[in-house]
């Protein structure tokens, strides 16, 4: 039954409205109602008692005390035990082994929660060993055979100190410095002017399983962004993109884009969705232009590959220093990682060289214009294979494939890799995008890093 109304009649007299019976006959009518929904005998008629409980099948518990109630309502095995004294079932303790080498995140505070549904499960938020956030991409496990029909096996990125992980997580942003912690966060001025192993020790200082963001990780997303045709436009120019001028971000200096002086990055994730790495929302950020991006577990020495195998570079200890004996090269013939000489002359490796065709060497005037040099000891296949994983070789011989994108090196010395282009770099910037022309000690208010992370 409906509430019924008292019609109360015209001010101040009350003419026209309801008389003393029917406002007492609609007043029993509702107590009747009301005294039924609460369960009250006699279907609440005359002489009707509420009961001392209220009725399950009303909305109560059908119970007066705390213990009756769980019990009426199925929950009497549930109670305040400790976490650590809750028993867990065989299937359960199946399950958690099964998964022991994948993170699964319990906290669901309402900053990760509201970044995990606004992007689909695409990204999520860690927490740092000073327990300050940092936003991550969660970018899954995928075979190289899915990128090109010829290369084949679990991307590199995913295998650490021999464990394959189900997931790598990408800092969303660039990196910033934050109380000496390296930051992905949103809407803020990227951190430049340090050098390699500062970044570094600034990503780590997070937290186990924090590190600089690394070739393998970075040519993980680059190739996935190949294979989605999705690879991103960026700040490029002066706080534009160079494609389009009306592509814009936040330049941190004030200053309008397009304008060629100041210092022109912009703003953390303050470019449009072309600017992330799916075209989405979702996506990874600025990894096309703002600033180029530190590199961690590649490096040349006098122009001979040398990298640290697998993405143990995300190792939160692993010794990257100039002289570790992690460092391996590429054997020209078989591909297996080797140790090297020390001098970048090892025999038989894969070399950088500036022209020429001399033996197991490789150049190009852009990234997609990297080609096998030698016509009578041409790197091989294998060795081929493992350069294209670490997006050290164009994956198809096909330089309009990869949009003029940069490749510049130094074959003197010791020469550490920056990854993107930055905000004048035009053209030449993109996520193939591949610099090898400063030492470790090289400062630029145009190079910064990313953060990323590994389940340790």
């Amino acid at each position: 039954m409906a509430k019924q109304n008292f019609n109360a009649g015209t001010a101040p007299s009350g003419v026209g409205g309801d008389t003393n019976r029917a406002v007492n006959t609609k007043w029993d009518a509702n107590f009747t109602e009301v005294y039924k929904a609460l369960g009250g005998s006699n279907n609440g008629g005359t002489g009707s008692v509420l009961p001392t409980a209220l009725p399950i099948i009303n909305g109560g518990t059908g119970a007066t005390t705390a213990a009756n109630a769980r019990i009426n309502l199925g929950l009497d095995k549930v109670n305040n035990t400790s976490d650590a004294d809750k028993p867990v079932s065989t299937q359960q303790a199946a399950a958690i082994s099964a998964s022991s080498s994948s993170l699964t995140i319990l906290i669901k505070d309402s900053l990760r929660q509201s970044v995990e549904a606004a992007s689909g499960g695409e990204q999520t938020v860690l927490y740092t060993a000073k327990g300050q956030p940092t936003y991550m991409n969660i970018i899954k496990k995928f075979d190289l055979s899915t990128i090109d029909a010829s290369l084949s096996g679990t991307h590199p990125a995913f295998i650490v100190n021999g464990v394959e992980k189900p997931e790598i997580f990408v800092g969303t942003y660039l990196g910033k410095l934050v109380d000496g912690e390296l930051l992905s966060l949103p809407n803020v001025d990227p951190s430049a002017s340090a050098n390699f192993d500062n970044f570094s020790t600034y990503a780590r200082a997070c937290g186990a399983g924090h590190h600089l963001m690394t070739n393998a990780e970075w040519s993980a997303v680059a190739l996935q962004c190949y294979k989605n045709d999705t690879q991103p436009f960026g700040n490029t120019y002066y706080g534009r993109s160079s494609e389009n001028p009306l592509l814009i971000g936040r330049r941190q200096d004030g200053l309008d884009a397009g304008n060629t002086a100041g210092t022109a990055r912009t703003l953390t994730g303050s470019g449009p969705v072309e600017w992330r790495h799916n075209r989405k929302p979702s996506g990874i950020a600025d990894l096309s232009g703002n600033v180029w991006e530190w590199s961690a577990g590649m490096r040349l020495i006098n122009g001979e590959i040398q990298v640290i195998a697998d993405n143990n570079a995300a190792l939160h200890t692993i010794d990257m220093s100039a002289t570790s004996a992690q460092w391996k090269a590429i054997d020209a013939v078989t591909g297996n990682l080797v140790t090297p000489d020390g001098n970048g002359t090892t025999a038989g490796t894969v070399k950088f060289a500036n022209s020429g065709t001399a033996d197991y060497t490789i150049n190009g005037t852009s990234f997609g214009a990297i080609r096998n040099l030698s016509t009578i000891k041409p790197v091989s296949a294998a060795a081929l294979a493992r350069l294209k994983a670490l997006c050290l070789y164009p994956v198809i011989e096909d330089t309009a494939k990869f949009n003029s994108d940069y490749f510049g090196k130094d074959i003197t010395a010791e020469r550490v890799p920056f990854r993107g282009g930055h905000w004048a770099s035009a053209a030449g910037a993109g996520v193939f995008a591949l610099g090898l022309t400063y030492a470790r000690s090289g400062v630029n208010t145009a190079i910064g890093a990313r953060p990323a992370f590994v389940n340790p």
